[in-house]
């Protein structure tokens, strides 16, 4: 059984798109969290929105490999 650990909480999505252009890799979870944030009634800043459709668009030109893991 899995235990949640409050001390180690889900990056937010500035560092979760650090983490994606770092490692030129888009994982299957982050694509779903970043889709969520997106179409989600909550407000993330314009900075944010720009940076993750330059995620998508990079996904889709091949600049950065989506990865099922």
């Amino acid at each position: 059984m899995a235990w949640n650990n409050p001390a180690k909480s889900a990056p937010t999505i500035g560092q979760l798109l650090t983490q994606i252009q770092t490692s030129g890799q888009l994982s299957y979870v982050q694509y779903l969290r970043l889709m969520s944030a997106i179409l989600s009634g909550n407000q993330i800043a314009d900075a944010e929105r720009h940076q993750i459709n330059r995620i998508f668009d990079h996904v889709q030109t091949g600049r950065i490999t989506l990865t099922q893991s």
